[in-house]
């Protein structure tokens, strides 16, 4: 078991890491009801383990349908509404027992219902554990902008479990992985040769292997937060390979890419875009490029038109101005943001990845 500590302006919170992790729920006392939120698939295989790790006594869920579409300002509605019939007060408990959808939604009605009540994050993928459940971001989707109503607000505690992460699909692991790999870059030479020996062939049931790597990406993001809580500059290194992603989700109206099979490309993205700009060697923009593809498959690009992705880069939430901000990796472990990077480089970077310029 590892315990992380993060920095917030509501004070110190704990990210527990490891078998047992949901034990740590037991500490939390004071409440004068406690709430899961969660999606009816994971309840039925996980639901009578956690009821059993928190210890908590019998646990009727808030269930909410699997699914992007649940991250709505109508969904937190409905949530909001369940949670009142069933008497929650300003001092209630939510837990959100899931993956990014669970947890944005949960921590976005959290932080609204009754002007606030306490949140925990029980995050149930490689995504999630390594990034979104950590940092207090919350949102929900409006029309076609992914996240663009949301809050910071800051959990109570953070517990992630990896035994969890054995029902996952083996599609929506690897797609996590490309978090992981994102943390590696920003983290440097030691995390990313590390990821290069164990990240290929690592599967969701390797619950004893994942935990180190799962805790050495959380840590990435602890150490990012904790410095930066509401992104006023440092965190936004945290969108590294985000603004190619972005783009490509919503040009496929987020049905062809996992979130992560997104920031993969956009990675490759952003690497080939930094080599082009002479920021990035290419020595470690093929170390890159070559980790990324060896631990997932990521679904196509070659059918995606330029002109329809360039029109949608400057609705980066990122963006100051309509002036995108990119995070650009100047080698494994050191990334720069600035805005003057030439429209032809960012063009003809998307033009080399859709050929497969790494098989040059």
């Amino acid at each position: 078991m590892r315990r992380l500590r993060v920095r917030s302006s509501s004070g110190e919170y704990a990210v527990h890491v490891g078998a047992g992790a949901w034990r740590a729920l037991r500490q939390l006392e004071g409440y004068s009801s406690r709430f899961v939120l969660t999606e009816s698939g994971l309840w039925k295989r996980w639901g009578r383990k956690f009821a059993r790790e928190a210890d908590w006594g019998p646990i009727n869920p808030v269930l909410i349908p699997s699914g992007e579409t649940s991250k709505s300002l109508a969904m937190a509605g409905r949530v909001a509404g369940v949670l009142l019939e069933r008497g929650a007060d300003r001092r209630s408990l939510l837990v959100a027992l899931g993956g990014g959808v669970v947890g944005d939604l949960g921590g976005f009605v959290a932080s609204t219902y009754m002007r606030g009540i306490d949140c925990v994050q029980a995050p149930t993928t490689v995504l999630a554990q390594v990034d979104s459940a950590i940092g207090g971001k919350t949102a929900v989707n409006v029309l076609a902008m992914k996240n663009l109503v949301g809050t910071f607000c800051p959990p109570k505690l953070v517990v992630s479990e990896p035994s969890v992460l054995a029902s996952l699909p083996p599609r929506a692991f690897q797609s996590g992985l490309q978090e992981v790999i994102k943390h590696a870059i920003l983290s440097g030479p030691a995390f990313f040769g590390f990821l290069e020996k164990r990240l290929p062939g690592l599967g969701a049931g390797h619950g004893n292997r994942l935990e180190p790597v799962i805790a050495r990406a959380a840590q990435v993001k602890v150490d990012v937060v904790s410095r930066d809580e509401r992104e006023a500059g440092l965190r936004r290194v945290l969108n590294l390979g985000h603004t190619y992603g972005h783009a490509l989700e919503e040009v496929t109206g987020y049905r062809r890419f996992l979130h992560g099979e997104a920031v993969g490309w956009g990675l490759l993205l952003i690497a080939r875009l930094a080599e082009l700009v002479g920021c990035l060697d290419v020595h470690d923009g093929r170390r890159i490029a070559s980790l990324i593809l060896r631990s997932s498959h990521l679904p196509p690009i070659r059918d995606l038109r330029w002109d329809r992705i360039q029109a949608l880069l400057p609705r980066d939430k990122k963006a100051v101005g309509g002036k995108i901000h990119w995070v650009m990796p100047e080698s494994i472990g050191h990334v720069r943001v600035t805005p003057d990077v030439p429209a032809d480089a960012v063009a003809a970077a998307f033009r080399d990845v859709q050929q497969g310029f790494w098989r040059e």
